[in-house]
């Protein structure tokens, strides 16, 4: 889980790099539960949480600029 202090003291495109990685997990969660892999799929609520955290953040610096 990535924290919002973290993800604030990166810059604009560390943010973004973070937000593509996060979601190309998920979607290898979404695979995994769909065909029958994922055992914990509490991971699934957590991990698209985490893209909403940094897309709020993201958006926050830039309405900053």
């Amino acid at each position: 889980m990535t924290k919002a202090t973290e993800l604030r003291q990166k810059d604009v495109a560390g943010i973004e790099a973070e937000i593509k990685a996060l979601q190309k997990a998920h979607f290898g969660l979404r695979m995994q539960k769909a065909t029958q892999q994922l055992a914990n799929t509490n991971t699934l609520r957590t991990t698209r949480r985490d893209i909403a955290r940094a897309k709020t953040i993201l958006a926050e610096k830039q309405a900053a600029k």
